[in-house]
């Protein structure tokens, strides 16, 4: 009878029907060491070392000698044998048994045989529960694994030409499996920037922001004066004056850790989350390829997953900065994959894409979809954290933004009164801090949105600061989105398109600035598109604020879609904000009763207000839009 040693994972002696077959632990541990020694043999002393340490020799001895009485029996039982002894050593009979680990002491002739056999092998840990402690045993445990990686290297290699398809997938399983022994070691990037055809990645990523500096770099000319102006320039000396050295050694200090997670599986597609999970692994590669952030093993991102209570936690543990989570949904040739790129420390959503596709194409594009999911998202750091460490070289003006945010969230004049005061305070510990000028001119243009009492001069205070703000830090999108509010609120409507676009292009994937952008072309009469915006917005910001749904109820009413107009006001935390819409809404849809209660409560917080005044001011560029807002106001009864 053939016997098999099993060394990877558990382990066992297995018979022609791969059976576990009944052997002392310890005598399994001996083959093993054996079939690795080149002369097949060891002294009884070094086995006694190797199995129970070089603490007592003489107890090791004695334990020896029993473990060869069973051996001996068993091997009688068993009509085999594979070891034999004499008074002073014990011998491995060549051709006994077969094991798992000989062709990585023979390699096997064809480089792909073997990169797919040691990649198959090596997905499981030799003697990974071994129940031997010794120091011997550990440390020779721990060479062979080294060797083992060693032996998967030569093997890819020896196969980095160009590979039919089926073999591409050991080749990139091959290449992960390195990543993971050595995360650190620059020779195995080499090997993965081959692996993921990635060795344009760089250069890529350097020209991912050249449509941002050329539009950044034309704006100044399109800005007002400001007398603050001149304190970009002290931004721009003090971050000037700090060393290469400082900068080396913060980018040493700070590399981003990425946790990627396993697709969650929204479609019923069995093929298709295969083929995602396969996706995912080449991003993975792609990202270890780039060296432009750490991220964990897949192994360990695995296990973060199936943690559905402290996944925050052990993502905490793992000191992991962003985690890129995917989803795949629908069905045959309706599928999408939705990806977003989260920042931990606040849950921003840094980036975010949906891909539609057939299965087929996903098959066909998977390695065109990782590509650009890699470099998006490299990107998106690598941009996501400069301006993240701008805001840590302030701490205190910081910690003073943070609380005036708070207040930001909730639209009341009160609260956009904290809010400035709280940003006024930021000021005065940094007073180039960017950001700061940014929030106290979007708390001038919900005060005049809030008030609805047309004073021009709450719009000209938002348009100065946010302007102060684009002249200290142009690369931020904040300001030009404030400008663009203040904008549109003022008339200028295309101003305002144009400063959105850019506020869009600096940050893609910034949920609040979409909706701006969405409020922006509901003034301008372009109530689908802004829908389509708004929508993407809530996508990217499932808790939306009410500022989102207050907007989307604006286009929804501009397309005549009275009842879902009314279904997004009644998603909003503090309804009262849009009662006038919802006024008219229901109005439009001919429940006067429900309008006039509406119309009653909007005048209890704003008795002068007037129809005719209020349209007069309120910027909307096509007259058919303000004739349908007029028809519905008047018809509720104001």
């Amino acid at each position: 009878m053939q016997f098999l040693l099993k060394t990877f994972g558990e382990i066992a002696l297995l018979d022609e029907e791969e059976h576990s077959v009944a052997f002392p632990e310890k005598a399994l541990l001996i083959l093993a060491y054996l079939l690795t020694a080149e002369r097949k043999h060891a002294s009884r002393t070094s086995i006694a070392r190797f199995l129970w340490s070089e603490g007592d020799l003489a107890n090791s001895l004695a334990n020896l000698r029993k473990l060869i009485s069973r051996i001996k029996s068993r091997q009688s039982d068993l009509k085999a044998e594979f070891l034999t002894f004499d008074d002073a050593d014990i011998h491995l009979i060549q051709g006994s048994l077969s094991s798992d680990i000989a062709p990585i002491l023979t390699p096997i002739a064809a480089p792909a045989e073997s990169l797919g056999y040691l990649t198959t092998l090596l997905r499981s840990t030799f003697l990974e529960n071994a129940n031997c402690q010794s120091r011997v045993f550990v440390d020779w445990r721990e060479n062979e694994r080294k060797r083992h990686f060693t032996a998967l290297r030569r093997a890819l290699d020896a196969v980095m030409q160009p590979q039919p398809a089926a073999e591409i997938a050991f080749i990139k399983e091959a290449a992960l499996l390195l990543f993971e022994a050595e995360p650190q070691d620059e020779s195995i990037h080499a090997i993965l920037l081959k692996v993921f055809d990635a060795e344009d990645g760089r250069d890529q990523l350097k020209r991912l922001f050249e449509r941002r500096k050329d539009l950044v770099s034309s704006w100044p000319a399109k800005l007002p004066a400001s007398p603050r102006a001149p304190m970009a320039n002290a931004a721009d000396h003090s971050l000037g004056n700090a060393s290469p050295e400082h900068e080396t050694a913060h980018s040493v200090l700070r590399i981003p850790r990425v946790a990627l997670l396993p697709p969650g599986n929204d479609s019923s597609d069995a093929a298709a989350a295969m083929v995602a999970s396969s996706l995912i692994e080449d991003i993975t590669l792609g990202f270890c390829a780039l060296n432009s952030l750490r991220v964990i093993a897949p192994y360990s991102a695995m296990q973060i997953s199936r943690q559905s209570e402290n996944q925050l936690a052990l993502l905490q543990r793992y000191d992991i900065n962003y985690v890129l989570d995917t989803r795949l949904s629908g069905h045959q040739d309706d599928l999408s994959l939705f990806s977003q790129l989260i920042y931990l420390s606040n849950s921003e959503v840094v980036w975010a894409e949906r891909f539609n596709f057939r299965k087929m194409d996903l098959a066909r594009n998977k390695r065109d979809i990782s590509r650009h999911i890699v470099l998006e998202v490299a990107g998106q750091v690598e941009q996501h954290e400069l301006t993240r460490t701008y805001f840590e070289q302030n701490p205190a003006a910081y910690h003073q933004y943070l609380v005036g945010q708070q207040h930001l969230h909730r639209l009341t004049l009160p609260n956009m009164r904290r809010a400035r005061k709280e940003m006024k305070a930021a000021l005065r510990e940094s007073a180039d801090f960017a950001p700061a000028l940014s929030a106290i001119a979007r708390t001038y243009s919900k005060e005049w949105l809030l008030t609805a009492r047309g004073d021009i001069e709450l719009l000209k205070s938002a348009e100065a600061f946010a302007s102060q703000a684009i002249a200290i830090r142009d690369d931020l999108a904040d300001g030009y989105r404030e400008l663009g509010v203040a904008k549109v609120l003022q008339g200028a409507i295309d101003e305002s398109v144009e400063a959105l676009e850019l506020a869009e292009t600096l940050s893609p994937h910034y949920a609040d600035v979409i909706a701006d952008h969405a409020d922006t072309l509901t003034h301008c009469s372009r109530p689908q598109l802004a829908l389509e915006k708004i929508t993407h917005a809530m996508e990217l910001n499932p808790l939306s604020p009410d500022s989102y749904l207050w907007t989307a109820a604006g286009a929804s009413y501009a397309l005549g879609q009275f009842g879902q107009t009314v279904d997004y006001i009644e998603k909003m935390a503090d309804s009262s904000l849009a009662d006038r819409l919802s006024a008219a809404s229901w109005a439009m849809l001919g429940d006067s009763e429900k309008a006039r209660f509406f119309v009653r409560r909007t005048r209890e917080t704003n008795p002068d207000f007037d129809v005719d005044r209020w349209l007069a001011i309120v910027p909307v560029k096509e007259q058919w839009h303000k004739d349908m807002y007029r028809e519905g106001l008047k018809k509720a009864g104001f």
